[in-house]
């Protein structure tokens, strides 16, 4: 049966990109056909330069890339016509091979330079892209029929597009390499530089620290001879008032052997009236009373030296520990072991300036961010203990100097006297004075009322008036907790609107700023009142206690776990 005739117009079946018959044509959705391998470059050319893709015939934009669908029809279309014009060009040959003949034109043409089909003597001008091969216009006809066909030198040129992407490609990772390669060179010159430049920083770091633990040793060793020069004052002025007290008991003793031997009674009685108030007094006051332990100063020393040892020995293993790892390319610690470093450094620079006024270490620097939730605010924990010599003789403290109540034994005297107790009001201060840049601690309080407050070392101890009492003088700051919160200082109070509703309480210092901070502690941070002050000097940390009242300082170690 003849083939109907189909008259079409040859521009109709050309890609309108390289303006050659279609091969493989493939349509998109605005209904316009093209090569496929045309309209995949140029699709992929729009997504290179960012912009959207366009139809490159009705210039259509569309929102996502196109998906091109291969056109059946029109491929047949082509084929049929490609078919006509070799019928046309060799009209005596017929189109239909014999079946056996299954040799390549490739193989008998191309393979011996020729540019002839062995089998049928015409161009090899056809490629056949589903086989990939290189034939002539009858094999196509013959032998592969429903494949995707195009001519040799439009697929050479599409091949050649396909090699110089290749080659600028390759050529641009070449050029990578090489300044890689050019920097290592670099770098590895640098390194023995960059060595020496690290150790020389390091060791003056270093240097730095060890001249400032001998300035600190040097400050001690000048405190312990004024210790030592104050104690030896101390005794020989006690010693002296006890010899000159016993060198009278002597002058009364002779007198008194002397009244004794009289043999007037008159004389006797006379003598014995003067004498008698003398005795009387002398019995009713000791000699001497009981005083401060002058060794007592030298034993607090030695305690907080030794901490101190301690302290920095575990924390400048665990520094040097880190930088090791880290030097090593091994990963960063976890944030609960650099909580747990801070808070070394924090309770280390707290512990040098117990009652020894001992200096502190050098403080971390810290952004200048204040603290939101209860873990920002523990990584600024401090260790505090309260200090037994400066309670109140109704005070008892317990609990590993942790826990202070009122004792049920009113006005029991104390064991040791000591000149830094609160003598008329009861009140407490903690060992540690805290100058850090940034403190925070939290007590738990039992009772209705309650003082939570900061004083310097040199508040008034002994005096009946309000200046011994805390935020009632220029040195103090107090929190009193009753039925509502209020803040006092100068002997101001402000009065808050917010009553107690938890136990515990947190106090947060930023000495640098010079603010105190006051919350409720519970699943989150309550603010109750921020204090601005210019602080001068370490703050202790101090409680005055009511009737039936406990508070207790917690260890902040068991909450960061």
């Amino acid at each position: 049966m003849a083939e109907p005739l189909i008259t079409l117009k040859a521009n109709r079946l050309c890609c309108q990109v390289c303006g050659e018959h279609f091969r493989n044509p493939a349509t998109i959705s605005c209904g316009h056909s093209f090569c496929m391998l045309c309209i995949l470059n140029r699709l992929d050319r729009d997504e290179r330069l960012k912009r959207a893709c366009v139809c490159p015939e009705c210039g259509h934009r569309f929102l996502s890339r196109p998906s091109p669908i291969r056109n059946t029809t029109l491929a047949d279309l082509v084929r049929d016509m490609e078919r006509r014009d070799a019928k046309r060009k060799h009209p005596g040959e017929s189109t239909q091979a014999p079946k056996r003949a299954t040799v390549s034109c490739v193989e008998t043409g191309t393979s011996s330079g020729s540019n002839l089909c062995a089998r049928h003597s015409c161009p090899l001008d056809i490629y056949c892209c589903t086989d990939e091969r290189i034939i002539c216009a009858q094999c196509a006809s013959a032998e592969h029929r429903g494949h995707t066909i195009g001519y040799v030198r439009e697929e050479r040129r599409r091949k050649q597009e396909e090699l110089r992407i290749i080659q600028t490609r390759s050529k641009q990772i070449l050029q990578e390499q090489e300044k890689k390669c050019k920097n290592m060179g670099k770098t590895l010159k640098q390194i023995p530089e960059e060595a020496r430049e690290t150790q020389n920083s390091c060791e003056s770091v270093l240097a730095g620290i060890i001249d400032s633990i001998q300035r600190h040793y040097m400050s001690v060793r000048e405190l312990i001879r004024g210790q030592e020069e104050q104690a030896a004052a101390q005794v020989e002025i006690s010693l002296k008032t006890l010899q000159v007290k016993m060198e009278d008991m002597r002058k009364r003793d002779a007198e008194l052997d002397r009244l004794a031997q009289t043999d007037s009674d008159a004389l006797f009685l006379q003598g014995w009236l003067s004498m008698q108030h003398l005795c009387e007094k002398e019995y009713l006051h000791p000699l001497i009373e009981d005083s401060e332990d002058p060794l007592l100063p030298f034993e607090f020393t030695k305690r907080a030296v030794s901490q101190l040892g301690e302290q920095l020995e575990k924390f400048c293993d665990q520094r040097f520990s880190l930088i090791s790892q880290t030097a090593d390319g091994g990963e960063q610690q976890e944030s609960e072991e650099e909580s747990e470093e801070d808070d070394m450094q924090q309770r280390c620079e707290a512990s040098n300036t117990q009652s020894n006024g001992l200096s502190g270490a050098t403080n971390m620097t810290e952004e200048n961010v204040e603290p939101k939730t209860r873990a920002e605010f523990l990584q600024y924990a401090c260790c505090l203990s309260l200090d037994p010599t400066t309670a109140h003789e109704n005070l008892v403290i317990s609990a590993g100097d942790k826990e202070v109540r009122l004792s049920p034994l009113k006005g029991k005297s104390p064991a040791v006297r000591c000149p830094q107790r609160f003598l008329h009001r009861k009140q407490v201060l903690c060992r540690e004075g805290l100058h850090a840049e940034r403190c925070y601690y939290e007590i738990e309080v039992e009772g209705d009322k309650a003082e939570i407050a900061l004083a310097y070392k040199g508040i008034d101890r002994k005096s009946r008036s309000q200046l011994s009492a805390f935020g009632a003088n220029a040195i103090s700051w107090s929190l009193d907790r009753s039925a509502n919160y209020s803040v006092s200082h100068r002997a101001d109070s402000v009065q808050l609107t917010t009553c107690p509703s938890q136990r515990r309480l947190g106090v947060y210092l930023n000495f640098k700023e010079g603010t105190l901070s006051f919350y409720e502690v519970s699943g989150r941070m309550m603010f109750l009142y921020k204090v601005k002050a210019e602080f001068t000097e370490p703050l202790y940390p101090g409680f005055w206690l009511g009737e039936k009242c406990c508070i207790r300082i917690c260890d902040l170690r068991l909450d960061e776990l």
